[in-house]
C-alpha cells in the first residue's frame, strides 16, 4: 500500500522535499514507516500524526493515509537545567515547556518535609550538564515536546520545593512517564547531596554512587 509522508523544517531540508510517497505492506504501522525512512529523523525528537491526528508508533496505517513527521517547533524549549540558590517557581518552569504541539504538561515538585530544613550541596559544574543530558534523553525516549528542571541548593525550609521538573508532550501518558524518568534519574545521577536538620540534629542522607559514564 502507498502512504504519503509530509516533512517540515529540518526534515524537509534533510530530504530535499516536503513530501514523500512510500510503499508499505498491508497491516503496517507508523513504526514501520519510520523504519522505512531510515536515518531521516535520526537525532530529532519527532512527533507523528496520521491524517492530522497525533499518533504513536503502534498506530495502524491504511492505503492513502498521510503521515506527518513533526520536528521541534519554534517557541518550544529544548533541555533546560539550572542549579540555583534562589526559591523555585513552578510557573516559570511551565512557561519554558509550553509548546503548540503539547496536549499535556506535567510538573513535579520535591518539597522539604518532616524536618526543620534541608541543606543541599552540589557540584554544579557537573550537575547541570548531567541534568541536561537526562532531559535530552527523556525527550527522545518519550517523544516529549520539551523538558526543564531546576534544583535549589543551600537552605530549603520546610514545605518549600528543592527540585522542580516540567515536561510537555502531545499526550498525558508520555508526559507522566517522561517526568517520572527525569526526577528518578536526577536523584540517582546528579552530584547533589542533602543534609537533614531537625531539632538540632544534622544528618547527611545516604544515596547511591552515580554512574561512571
Amino acid at each position: 500500500m502507498q502512504v504519503t509522508v509530509r516533512l517540515f523544517a529540518q526534515l524537509r531540508e534533510r530530504a530535499g522535499t516536503s513530501e514523500l510517497s512510500i510503499e508499505l505492506p498491508e497491516g503496517a504501522r507508523v513504526k514501520d514507516a519510520i523504519e522505512e525512512l531510515g536515518l531521516l529523523a535520526d537525532g530529532l525528537p519527532v512527533v507523528m500524526a496520521v491524517n492530522r491526528e497525533y499518533a504513536d508508533g503502534e498506530a495502524p496505517l491504511a492505503p492513502g493515509d498521510e503521515l506527518a513527521l513533526i520536528p521541534p517547533v519554534s517557541g518550544g524549549e529544548g533541555p533546560w537545567a539550572r542549579i540555583t540558590t534562589e526559591a523555585l517557581s513552578a510557573e516559570g518552569l511551565i512557561e519554558r515547556v509550553r509548546d503548540p504541539r503539547a496536549g499535556a504538561v506535567v510538573t513535579f515538585q520535591g518539597v522539604t518535609r518532616n524536618v526543620d530544613r534541608l541543606e543541599y550541596e552540589a557540584y554544579a559544574e557537573m550537575a547541570e550538564p548531567r541534568i541536561e543530558t537526562i532531559l535530552r534523553e527523556a525527550i527522545e525516549h518519550h517523544g516529549l515536546c520539551a523538558a526543564a528542571a531546576e534544583h535549589r541548593i543551600g537552605t530549603v525550609p520546610l514545605s518549600e520545593p528543592s527540585v522542580l521538573v516540567a515536561v510537555s508532550a502531545p499526550h498525558r501518558d508520555e508526559a507522566f512517564a517522561g517526568a517520572r524518568e527525569v526526577i528518578d534519574r536526577i536523584k540517582a545521577e546528579a552530584p547533589i547531596w542533602k543534609q537533614e536538620i531537625a531539632g538540632g540534629d544534622e544528618r547527611w542522607v545516604e544515596g547511591s554512587a552515580p554512574p561512571a559514564d
